[in-house]
This record gives C-alpha cells, sequence and structure tokens, in this order.
C-alpha cells in the first residue's frame, strides 16, 4: 500500500488512527502490510459511524420506551404521543441512511486521491459480500418481526393495536433503507491500488454488510413498543423469537468463514 498523505488531521490523530490501522490489519492476517492515511481514515469513519448508530438505537429504543410507558395508563395512545414517536423512528432512520452516506462519501473522496487502480479490477457480488447464510438470515429476521408484529394487531387493545402499527412501519422502513445500503456496498467501486489494498477494500466491504444486516431494529423495535401492553401470549413469543435468532447470529458467527477468508478467496479468483 502507498503512503498518501491525507488533508486536515492533526499529526497526533494521524498517529493514532495510523497506529490502529495497523492493528486491524495484523487481525486481518495482513501483518505485512503498512497501514496507510487513506486505509486509516476508511476504518476511522467505520468506527464512528457505527458508534453514532448505536446512540441512534439507544435513542430509538428510550423514545419507544417512553411512549409504552405512558400508554399504560389504558385507552388509546394520545394523537400526539403517536405522532411524536412515528416522527422520532421515521428520523432515526434517515439519520442511520446518512451515516451510510457519509461512509460511502469518504470512500469515494479516498478512491479519488489513487494513482492507479489495483490490476484486474474485482467487483464483488452479494454472494461474495454477504453470502447465502446471512441473507437468508435476513431474510428469515425481517419475515419473523413483521409476523410477529403483525400479530399484535389482532389484539382487542387499541393502544397496541396503535404501537403495532408504528412498529410495522419502522420496520418497513429499516428494510427498505438496509436494502438499499446493501445495493450501494456492493455496486460501490473497489478503492484499491495492489493487491493488499484489495484485499483490504474487500474484508472492509464483508464487514460493512455483515454490520448492516445485524438485526438491531428488528428485534430492539417491537420489544421495546409492545412488550409489557401485549398480552403475555405475545411477550412469550418475542422472546422466543429473540432467543432464536441470538442463537443463529452466534452460530453464523462460528460456522461462516471470517471476512479476511472471504477476502483472499474473492481476490484470488479474480
Amino acid at each position: 500500500m502507498t503512503r498518501r498523505p491525507l488533508p486536515d488531521t492533526d499529526p497526533p490523530a494521524r498517529t493514532t488512527e495510523l497506529r490502529t490501522a495497523g492493528e486491524w490489519l495484523t487481525a486481518h492476517g495482513l501483518a505485512d502490510a503498512h497501514p496507510t492515511p487513506l486505509l486509516a481514515s476508511r476504518l476511522t469513519v467505520r468506527r464512528r459511524a457505527r458508534l453514532a448508530s448505536y446512540i441512534l438505537l439507544a435513542v430509538l429504543i428510550i423514545a419507544s420506551a417512553l411512549a409504552a410507558i405512558s400508554a399504560f395508563g389504558g385507552g388509546p395512545l394520545p394523537l400526539p404521543a403517536l405522532t411524536a414517536l412515528a416522527v422520532v423512528v421515521a428520523a432515526l432512520l434517515l439519520a442511520q441512511s446518512l451515516l451510510h452516506r457519509w461512509v460511502r462519501r469518504v470512500d469515494q473522496r479516498a478512491g479519488a486521491t489513487l494513482s492507479r487502480r489495483a490490476a484486474h479490477l474485482i467487483q464483488p457480488g452479494w454472494r461474495a459480500v454477504l453470502g447465502r447464510p446471512y441473507a437468508l438470515f435476513t431474510l428469515a429476521t425481517f419475515t419473523g418481526a413483521m409476523a410477529l408484529t403483525a400479530s399484535a394487531l389482532a389484539v382487542a387493545d387499541p393502544t397496541v393495536r396503535q404501537l403495532a402499527v408504528v412498529a410495522l412501519i419502522g420496520l418497513l422502513g429499516a428494510t427498505a433503507i438496509t436494502a438499499l445500503q446493501l445495493r450501494h456496498l456492493i455496486r460501490h467501486p473497489v478503492v484499491a491500488e495492489d493487491e493488499e489494498s484489495l484485499t483490504a477494500d474487500v474484508i472492509m466491504r464483508v464487514e460493512d454488510a455483515r454490520e448492516l444486516v445485524t438485526p438491531n431494529v428488528q428485534w430492539s423495535l417491537p420489544m421495546v413498543l409492545l412488550f409489557g401492553t401485549a398480552p403475555g401470549w405475545w411477550g412469550a413469543a418475542a422472546v422466543a423469537s429473540l432467543l432464536l435468532g441470538l442463537a443463529a447470529l452466534i452460530a453464523l458467527h462460528a460456522r461462516t468463514p471470517s471476512s479476511a477468508a472471504v477476502a483472499r478467496r474473492v481476490v484470488s479468483v479474480r
């Protein structure tokens, strides 16, 4: 990897970012590769976007929980509270989309600084980037979350039905955003100028895809909105679904090849 200067970065931060990039390379079996400012900037924006995503998820959970608590008194949820909750869900989903766009823009700027592109440039497809097991897991998670939330519409309590509608809208929005982000991730041009940076790029692409399909919203939104207000049978089904999904995700991480192994396989067949 060729070292290239990046503007607007103070030396202490540059040193920390390069050291972190070197640790990342070592952890992914690329200890012989030299960390570059380009790689460091791409990894830094991903860490910051991931942290911001977790904060947004926490805000979503808190706002949804407050709405659910306000419904404990019985009767329909007041229209202003229901509207405010729907606005919060929409705003946070939009913020998630903007975070992804921020990461892609940093990658685009990084690609523009390359004096040359990797020979035999590849464009990994969805099977390489995401893989069939993760794709099936994502489909099953979405279907299960939608079915579980839709089942709450059969409850006679109007508050439960209102919260279920908000949850369904949020789930559909989150799924649509995820689908668009995956599409952009797969079609995004590879940012690489040699075999080492090509491998690193594919590793980041695979890690981005796996992080993207982790069903944080699908698991948390129905639980925080409906758990406690919906009947006991719904709560038991929600807990069982969550535990089953966690077990499946752990099994996926344990049994599927690592992002580094996937990247080496992709690069070797280009």
